[in-house]
């Protein structure tokens, strides 16, 4: 039986408890915050998307950059898995209509006390309020209310997330103890994150918080349906995050990006300019677009704020605007309003057990790696994947192999 710390109490950090707890090791999980489990808790808020249910190519495909290397984690482990792997906690899982997997209650609590349930009967223990703070020695530090602590262990999981959402623990205070180590780690990004755009004040007040629906928007990424929300600062929502790596990347390669918006996509441009054309002259610019093209107010005066002078363009023009209109982005908001990021610890740090080169005995998987994936169940797979994997190199590592 070999002595395991794993830091970082979030679903990554518990499945490695659970594979090398269930395997008859003595595993201690280590977190920083009062509790474990928060950023899981937090998703589970608007609905815990555990998985996706589409092709298992597909699904890998998601992973941009880092699909190759992730593959045979994402073999290992599956979106089948997942859910094979919730029902035995107890909880059951459907697919929605756009392929994303559920619990059926909608929430992350049940799950979190069957799975913390499962770690206590596997001898699991669990020390909160305890913040890494590198090595002294040999030894783990760590920081406690009642002062510095040291612990030694045979083998280390580091599981401590990447850099959005700080507030839940996920804040990178990690980086300095393993870059003064000599490991390379690729700068944090933030991904699946909003944007900031020059509104003017008029749009602000009317707009802000509105939604816009049933639109085709298009960037590097390709062309994706979906929906967006006005925010005071820019856009955001699930349809502005399904572009926000190419548009990220875009902005940081050539310091200009524009999200191609279709407010129409269900008509082609010559319908719409067809349509607009019988509409009479006398109407206002708004009647003409609703009687014309069907746009709400919202989606009319998203075209007045980003093309000022549409209500003079000929029926032609305007119709080709209505289907092609762009959408100038000026940054994405901060990593810390970020629903996850991008960078980490470098993969060519790494064997094929997911251990350091340059720290042997010691892992890592989840968020610390350098991957990103939409939204969509993809982030959570990828970090219990990456830790079972990681929980497998370790008993490999303890054992000789």
């Amino acid at each position: 039986m070999a002595t395991i710390a794993i830091i970082g109490g979030g679903p990554a950090g518990l499945m490695a408890a659970e594979v090398l707890g269930g395997a008859g090791h003595a595993v201690t999980v280590f977190e920083a915050m009062p509790t474990v489990g928060r950023k899981l808790l937090m998703a589970g808020k608007s609905g815990l998307n555990l998985t996706h249910a589409e092709p298992h190519s597909d699904f890998v495909a998601r992973y941009g950059a880092a699909a190759e290397r992730l593959r045979p984690t994402l073999d290992s482990f599956t979106a089948t898995d997942v859910r094979d792997w919730c029902r035995g906690l107890g909880v059951e899982t459907f697919v929605g209509s756009s392929g994303r997997v559920f619990p059926t209650s909608m929430k992350a609590s049940p799950l979190l006390r069957a799975w913390l349930a499962r770690l206590e009967t596997f001898g699991v223990t669990v020390r909160t309020r305890h913040r890494w703070s590198g090595w002294m020695g040999d030894a783990l530090r760590f920081e406690t209310p009642q002062g510095p602590v040291t612990y030694r262990f045979d083998a280390t999981i580091l599981t401590l997330g990447g850099a959005s959402w700080p507030g839940l623990g996920s804040d990178a205070a990690w980086v300095p103890w393993l870059a003064e180590k000599g490991v390379a780690i690729a700068p944090f990004a933030p991904a699946n994150c909003g944007f900031d755009v020059g509104w003017s004040s008029v749009f602000i007040e009317r707009f802000a918080g509105q939604p816009v629906k049933s639109v085709r928007a298009s960037s590097d990424a390709g062309a994706i349906a979906g929906e967006f929300v006005i925010s005071r600062h820019g856009v955001e929502g699930s349809l502005v995050y399904a572009h926000a790596a190419a548009l990220r990347d875009r902005l940081a390669a050539t310091g200009s990006a524009a999200l191609t918006l279709d407010l129409m996509p269900g008509r082609t441009a010559d319908r719409l300019a067809a349509d607009l054309a019988r509409q009479p002259q006398k109407l206002s610019f708004s009647n003409r677009l609703r009687k014309g093209a069907g746009l709400d107010p919202v989606k009319t005066g998203l075209l007045r704020e980003v093309m000022p002078e549409a209500a003079a363009l000929p029926p032609e023009q305007l119709a080709a605007t209505i289907k092609a209109l762009k959408l100038p982005l000026l940054r994405p908001r901060p990593i810390e309003e970020a629903i996850s990021s991008a960078g980490g610890i470098r993969w060519s740090e790494f064997d094929e057990r997911l251990m350091l080169t340059r720290l042997p005995g010691t892992f890592a998987a989840g968020e610390m790696l350098d991957w990103e994936a939409p939204t969509g169940g993809y982030l959570l797979t990828a970090c219990l994947a990456t830790a079972r994997a990681a929980a497998d190199g370790v008993m490999r590592w303890v054992e000789g192999r």
